[in-house]
């Protein structure tokens, strides 16, 4: 059973979201679909954004297909210019950094999937901070980091989701017969206490759309 997978289809994890087939299940996240959303709020948060750096996995299908098909469509449209930078170990995170440090991006864009990527939320943001850039996160756990902006998949209520699952396998149903379900419910996340450490100002329109805001490193509000 799975909670999170953005495509378990190109996983292999299930033959079809309607038939899944097998002994897995459960609920995707959609992460690779929303790289134009993220793009686009990261232009509304810093509207002078010309060059994004954007930090992935490659050895990761989801994430290689989103950067070098989906981000460079989005890009265009909001006339954007991308720069990958790839990582496939936590040794390469420093070269990477020190790499684009040196070009001066005016925003990072952080593919948020893998077993690389996820466990260096902290670092990465950290990165960020400390040069001054606007960020967003695929994944929740770069904005409790202390990246600027998360927007994804409302994890909390995607895991109420898989407890129905549970409930319906332990009383006989068989993950084959039970659809993967796709997020209903979206979240954006800003940092507001990290916007003040980068000097950056938030419009207010975007913090009256945020889900929640987070105000001080101990907690979030709204």
């Amino acid at each position: 059973m799975t909670g999170g997978g953005a495509d378990p289809v190109e996983a292999g994890l299930v033959e079809s979201l309607a038939r899944p087939g097998g002994n897995v299940t459960g609920l995707t996240s959609l992460t690779a679909q929303l790289g134009g959303k993220r793009l686009e709020l990261l232009k509304e948060a810093v509207p002078k954004l010309a060059g994004v750096a954007v930090l992935y996995n490659p050895a990761n299908p989801g994430p290689a297909r989103e950067v070098k098909e989906d981000l460079p469509v989005a890009a265009r449209a909001l006339k954007l210019t991308i720069q990958p930078w790839e990582v496939r170990a936590a040794n390469d995170f420093d070269r990477v950094f020190a790499a684009m440090g040196k070009q001066r991006p005016d925003g990072l864009y952080v593919v948020g999937a893998g077993q690389v990527i996820v466990p260096n939320h902290k670092r990465t943001a950290g990165f960020a901070l400390k040069s001054r850039l606007p960020s967003v996160f695929g994944n929740r756990g770069g904005v409790d980091a202390g990246g600027l902006m998360y927007y994804g998949a409302d994890i909390a209520d995607s895991y109420r989701r898989v407890a129905y699952y549970v409930d319906r396998i332990l009383k006989g149903a068989k993950p084959a017969d039970l659809p993967v379900e796709q997020p209903t419910k979206f979240e954006l996340v800003i940092n507001l206490k990290t916007a003040k450490q980068i000097g950056l100002t938030i419009p207010q329109s975007m913090l009256y759309r945020a889900d929640k805001v987070i105000k001080e490193s101990a907690g979030i509000n709204r």
